[in-house]
C-alpha cells in the first residue's frame, strides 16, 4: 500500500518550510509480514528501493509504504516494480522511470504494494 502526501509550505504559509533534502519515507511492516528477521529483511529491502527511488521524486514528497504479507517472499524486483507501479498510480512518479520492471501497473501481487 502506497500513500503519498505532497507539500508546499512556502505557498501556503508564506515562510519556508523547516525541511533539508529529497522525499522522505516511512516504513510499516507489521507482525502480519512474519517474524522478526523476516519483517527487518523486508524493511532492508524496501529502505533500498526507497534510496533509488529518492531522486525521481518530488523533494516535498512524504511516501509511505504498507508492506503486506506477501512481501516476505516476493522477490526484490517485484516488490520494486510494485513501489513504483503505486507510485506511477498516484502521479508522483513518471511512467518512463520503470527501466527495469515491467509497465503493468498491478500493485496487488504477492508482494503487496496496494495502491
Amino acid at each position: 500500500m502506497v500513500h503519498v502526501l505532497l507539500h508546499d509550505d512556502q505557498l501556503t504559509t508564506g515562510t519556508p518550510a523547516v525541511r533539508v533534502g529529497g522525499p522522505r519515507f516511512g516504513l510499516i511492516v507489521s507482525k502480519a509480514v512474519g517474524p522478526a528477521v523476516v519483517r527487518h529483511r523486508v524493511a532492508r529491502r524496501l529502505r533500498h528501493i526507497c534510496a533509488s527511488l529518492a531522486a525521481e521524486l518530488p523533494d516535498g514528497a512524504d511516501i509511505v509504504l504498507r508492506a503486506l504479507p506477501g512481501a516476505a517472499d516476493a522477490p526484490s524486483i517485484e516488490l520494486e516494480r510494485q513501489v513504483r507501479g503505486g507510485l506511477r498510480k498516484l502521479g508522483s512518479l513518471a511512467a518512463h522511470t520503470d527501466a527495469r520492471a515491467s509497465t503493468d501497473g498491478d500493485s496487488r501481487a504477492a508482494a503487496g504494494a496496494d495502491s
